[in-house]
C-alpha cells in the first residue's frame, strides 16, 4: 500500500482500504517532465506537416497535442501528480495549449538555456520523450536530424554521436533524472534505446526513408503511447540517469557548410578540429546546452 493509503488505513475497514488502493505498480506524488517534438508524431513525414506553411500543419499540431495528452493520461494512472511539458519543435509554439489539462504547465518558444529540456531540475522523478526522431548520423528514420536538419551533420558528446534524445537524456542526467520512455518511428526507438538501455519505446510508425513511412492512425498511436508511459511509470525504479561520461563534456559539432566552423573558430574557447567541425569543452551539460543553443540560435540581426 502507498503511504497515503496507510495513513487512512486505521480509520477504514480492510475491504475499503483494499478497494481504495491504486494498482501495485503505481506510486503517488511523482513529478514528470515531458519533452515533445513533432517529427516522430504519428502521420508526420514531410515539411507539409511540420511548419506553419505546410498544408497539414494544423492537423499535425492536433496529433502532437493528443499524443502529449495520451502521455499525461498514462503518467497520471501510475501516480504522476505534477507534470511539466516542453513544446520542443520548430517555433516552440505547436501544442494547442487550450486542449491540455488545466493542472499542467507548458514551456514555449526559444531561446532556452536547456533547449528542449528547459525547466527540468532535481525535483523531477522521470523524463518522457514524445514525437522524437532519429539522429543526423543515422542512415534511417523519418526526418532524421540532430538539432538542425538544415545546418548540422553531426553532434557528439564525449565522442558519442547523439540524437536529440541522447542530448536531452544527458541534460536530464545532469540533474539526476532518469529517462523513462520515448515515442517515434522504429529507427528512433532503436537508436535511443541503444544509447539509454531498456527504456519503454512506443513505435507509432515505421520508416521507409527520410520522407516516407508506414504509420498508425492517430487513435491507435494514442493507445500505444498511453500504455508505454504507464508501463514505464510502473517500473520507474528500474531506470537510472544517463551520463555521456564523468567530468567535462566535449561537444563536437559538424556543419554542412564551411563558414560557421571558420567563424566559431575565432572564439578563444572553441577549437576548429577540421574544415567543418568545431570543439567546445563544457564544464557540465548545462554549459554544453547553453553553447549548443548559442550555436544553433544566434543571429547578428536578432531583435527583441
Amino acid at each position: 500500500l502507498t503511504r497515503s493509503v496507510i495513513r487512512v488505513a486505521a480509520a477504514l475497514p480492510l475491504a475499503a482500504v483494499l478497494t481504495a488502493a491504486p494498482p501495485a505498480s503505481a506510486q503517488e506524488g511523482l513529478k514528470i517532465y515531458i519533452s515533445a517534438d513533432m517529427e516522430g508524431v504519428v502521420g508526420t513525414v514531410t515539411g507539409e506537416q511540420l511548419g506553419p506553411d505546410g498544408f497539414e500543419y494544423e492537423q499535425a499540431r492536433r496529433w502532437m497535442t493528443e499524443e502529449v495528452n495520451a502521455a499525461i493520461r498514462g503518467a497520471r494512472t501510475a501516480g504522476a501528480t505534477e507534470i511539466l511539458v516542453s513544446d520542443s519543435h520548430g517555433n516552440g509554439q505547436n501544442l494547442l495549449i487550450d486542449q491540455l489539462p488545466a493542472n499542467i504547465q507548458v514551456v514555449r518558444s526559444w531561446p532556452r538555456p536547456l533547449m528542449m529540456m528547459q525547466g527540468i531540475d532535481e525535483s523531477f522523478d522521470g523524463a518522457i520523450y514524445i514525437g522524437y526522431h532519429a539522429s543526423t548520423t543515422n542512415t534511417e528514420g523519418v526526418r532524421a536530424h540532430t538539432m538542425s536538419s538544415a545546418n548540422l551533420t553531426s553532434v557528439k558528446l564525449n565522442g558519442i554521436p547523439m540524437a536529440e534524445g541522447g542530448i536531452n537524456a544527458a541534460i536530464a542526467g545532469q540533474f539526476g533524472v532518469p529517462n523513462l520512455m520515448v515515442s517515434g518511428d522504429d529507427a528512433t526507438i532503436d537508436e535511443v534505446r541503444g544509447l539509454l538501455g531498456d527504456i519503454e519505446g512506443a513505435v507509432v510508425k515505421w520508416n521507409y526513408g527520410f520522407h516516407s513511412a508506414r504509420t498508425l492512425t492517430p487513435e491507435a498511436g494514442l493507445e500505444v503511447i498511453r500504455e508505454k508511459v504507464a508501463a514505464a511509470m510502473g517500473r520507474i525504479d528500474d531506470f537510472s540517469p544517463y551520463s555521456p561520461g564523468g567530468g567535462p563534456i566535449t561537444v563536437d559539432i559538424s556543419f554542412k557548410h564551411y563558414m560557421p566552423g571558420e567563424m566559431l573558430g575565432y572564439l578563444p574557447n572553441v577549437e576548429r578540429i577540421d574544415s567543418h567541425t568545431i570543439r567546445f569543452v563544457a564544464a557540465d551539460m548545462v554549459e554544453a546546452s547553453k553553447f549548443m543553443e548559442f550555436v544553433t540560435s544566434y543571429r547578428v540581426d536578432a531583435t527583441p
